[in-house]
């Protein structure tokens, strides 16, 4: 049985000292250092933080011989105990990688445990060496050792690891136990009823499942309050969430924190137990193409949104601002003309983790789209007098509960049993890009009585986004593909100077411009046929590139769309209104 230990005891060198021992099976082993971490895709090399390995057997040092960057071999392997000691820098501040301070640590296994071939399968212990005064939060059975006991390596690289003088609270969701462990602030000591509605949240979540109590027989929350941060990773007997104390202390912060523990908790079911075959078992060595990382994420997403409403912790305004924030989001969104809902999933690994100035323009993210398909496919199944939530029990029932991974046939047959229609409908919505391919928003929007209405921009439409790299610099951070500024020649990166003769030193500078009494009026007045019709003299920019001044000239086109704004609509029919109500109670 390996035994892995790790040493804290020096946070203040941020290195956690690691020996992994064991018994050899063979004469020549092969070990390796997982690449990712099941929930976030994309290849993060863990091995770029390992440093001084070292093979000792029977007072013996052994070479390892690199096969790989994340994989080495052992030859010549005695029967007697073996231990692979290495050391790792844990600077990274993420619920994926490790990071040890003076006042805590915390361990994504992923990047800690070395896989040995022949043992992924056998139970591993954990041994943690502490500093004086720091707790261990770790989601696992205890032996009278003192180790922690996982049943195989794969649940050992879930089981995140927490660790610090931290407060801890305890609480039950239908007799299971769970705990609330927090660093960077205590949220349950300066909110009092902090704890009571995260358990109503967990309680929908059971609900919408169609269960009585979780999927897991004790749960660990661990929340890093930081100053600025966002982001959570789902495991099998816990989560790690991020949140921003800045973002906490807005109006919509605490709801927005509970939508958070709706995602993650309600992975245990979707995505955990319930997952894709791709992941079932899961290749820590190479990327997995997953095309129904849509479901896993989008679906997830969606509901997010309702439990709190679920739970009694929001109500049914916010849950219209939210649902309407997404809406805009992706209604803006132009990569979703050019990348289908299936290519978002199967590209996760070099798309949505790896965006860039120019991503805006040709990728859509699946958690945002496989949302707003989420939602078309309740409204859908709401038509025919089912809904979403009863396709997600049914998929739990055949396929969670027995730990088989779906693929897509698998939910295509899941959802044609509920509505037979989406056999043809569901495949095209999932590869189209075109308005024509994509399902009809506003008439789904429509069957609820909601409406989507647009918001213009107040000025002329120039084809950027801008911001200050530094105080006085403004840089293009991006160009709208086919835009006003792509066809001026302006690229990202470019430090604008001047418009029209006049000095930009900030961002306001340019409503200030607009705002000229002396400049040449444009005309914002609209018809009745559409949009605003701007008459806009061109415009002429002195910017920097590459330490070069050059000079070109803007068109600038009229304003565009800036937000879309989700609305009752006032002439709704009583069947869209009844409708409405029934898709507010989420559950059947």
């Amino acid at each position: 049985m390996p035994l892995l230990t790790l040493d804290l005891s020096e946070p203040h060198q941020h290195l956690v000292r690691a020996r992994l021992s064991f018994k050899p099976r063979t004469d020549c082993l092969r070990f390796s250092l997982p690449r990712w971490t099941p929930g976030s895709y994309l290849l993060r090399e863990y091995v770029r933080h390992l440093e001084g390995l070292q093979v000792v057997q029977a007072a013996r040092v052994l070479q390892p011989r690199r096969l790989g960057p994340s994989l080495w071999q052992l030859d010549g392997v005695g029967p007697e105990d073996l231990t692979i000691a290495y050391t790792l820098q844990a600077t990274e501040l993420t619920v994926r990688t490790c990071h040890l301070s003076g006042d805590h640590g915390f361990l994504a296994l992923a990047a800690v445990l070395l896989l040995v071939d022949g043992e992924r399968w056998s139970p591993h212990d954990l041994e943690l060496r502490l500093p004086d005064g720091w707790e261990p939060f770790v989601p696992l059975p205890r032996n009278d050792r003192g180790h922690w006991c996982a049943s195989d390596a794969d649940q050992l690289i879930d089981t995140p690891v927490e660790a610090g003088p931290h407060p801890c609270h305890g609480f039950t969701v239908a007799g299971v136990p769970h705990r609330w462990v927090g660093w960077g602030g205590d949220l349950p000591a300066l909110d009092q009823a902090w704890l009571s509605d995260v358990e109503k949240v967990c309680l929908a979540c059971c609900r919408l499942m169609g269960e009585a109590a979780p999927a897991a027989p004790d749960y660990l929350f661990v929340l890093h309050l930081l100053d600025n941060g966002y982001g959570g990773l789902e495991h099998d007997r816990s989560t790690v969430l991020q949140y921003g104390r800045r973002a906490l202390a807005r109006p919509d912060g605490r709801r927005k924190l509970l939508q958070l523990v709706a995602h993650e908790y309600l992975h245990q079911w979707n995505v955990r137990r319930l997952r894709p075959a791709e992941l079932t078992p899961i290749d820590y060595g190479t990327a997995a193409i997953v095309p129904t990382l849509w479901f896993a994420e989008g679906v997830t997403s969606y509901f997010d949104q309702f439990l709190p409403l679920l739970a009694g912790c929001s109500d049914e305004t916010a849950l219209l601002e939210d649902l309407g924030a997404d809406l805009s989001r992706y209604r803006l969104n132009r990569g979703r003309r050019v990348q289908s809902l299936r290519s978002s999933s199967e590209e996760a690994w070099v798309k949505l983790y790896r965006a860039d100035a120019y991503s805006p323009d040709n990728q859509v993210s699946y958690y945002l789209k496989g949302a707003v398909l989420a939602l078309v496919l309740d409204l859908h199944l709401r038509r025919s007098g089912s809904c979403l939530a009863r396709v997600l029990r049914r998929l739990w029932m055949m396929l969670g509960r027995c730990g088989r991974g779906y693929r897509e046939a698998d939910l295509l047959e899941a959802f044609t049993a509920e509505a037979a229609d989406l056999a043809a409908l569901l495949p095209r919505w999932l590869e189209g890009t075109t308005e024509a391919e994509e399902p009809d928003l506003d008439g789904y929007l429509a069957s609820v009585g909601l409406q989507l209405l647009p918001e213009l921009q107040d000025h002329p439409d120039l084809g950027i986004t801008v911001d200050e790299a530094s105080p006085g610099v403004i840089r293009v951070k991006g160009v709208v593909r086919g835009g006003a500024a792509e066809q001026a020649g302006l690229d990202v990166g470019d430090e604008l100077l001047a418009v029209d003769g006049q000095r930009l030193r900030a961002v306001a500078d340019l409503e200030t411009i607009w705002n000229d009494p002396l400049r040449p009026a444009w005309n914002a007045a609209a018809d009745e046929a559409g949009p605003p019709v701007a008459a806009i003299p061109a415009l002429e920019l002195l910017v920097c590139r590459d330490g070069l001044v050059r000079s070109c000239w803007l068109q600038p086109g009229p304003p565009a769309v800036k937000s879309w704004s989700l609305q009752a609509d006032p002439s709704a029919e009583a069947a869209a209104l009844a409708q409405r109500t029934a898709w507010f109670g989420v559950v059947p």
